[in-house]
């Protein structure tokens, strides 16, 4: 169900997307090798399942896309984001070490929307809290991104803002 009001939504990366720190738990370079994508050990790497689909379904209800991560593994985020085919959806990555603010600022000044036409997905609480405050609503990510989770996502933004 499209949201006149809302226009993008943001993610965050690491546990909201895909269940690892880019940082810390897998190795970049990232390769495709027999379908699958892998880190520089051969080891497999995955999102979480209903990623692939929430992508596609909300960028084809006519959402803006955006990712939001404080990882310091720059590259090997961006490399995964185009392995896992998700280039198509993201109008705006900001993707560097600092505060969220700092990447939201960023996303409202490319885009000319206000922070009351955002929502963004995040698995931390300090970064929930800190885009809240901005006036984004924010939602807790537990167990990553699903449908379920976008869909009550968008059920707080509607209570909040409509």
């Amino acid at each position: 169900m499209k949201v006149d009001r809302l226009k993008i939504i943001v993610f965050d990366l690491d546990y909201t997307l895909w269940p690892f720190w880019v940082d810390t738990h897998v190795t970049p370079p990232f390769k495709k090798k027999n379908g699958d994508i892998v880190d520089s050990y051969g080891s497999k790497i995955k999102c979480y399942p209903e990623v692939p689909e929430v992508l596609k379904e909300l960028k084809e209800q006519g959402y803006e896309l955006g990712v939001a991560s404080r990882t310091s593994e720059i590259r090997g985020a961006q490399q995964l984001i185009e392995l896992f085919g998700w280039e198509k959806y993201f109008t705006y990555k900001e993707i560097f070490p600092g505060s969220k603010v700092t990447h939201f600022n960023n996303i409202k000044k490319n885009s000319s929307r206000h922070f009351d036409e955002m929502i963004f997905f995040d698995d931390e609480s300090r970064n929930i809290s800190d885009i809240n405050r901005i006036g984004v609503v924010s939602v807790l990510v537990r167990n990553g991104v699903s449908k379920d989770v976008v869909q009550k996502g968008i059920q707080q933004y509607i209570k909040e803002r409509v």
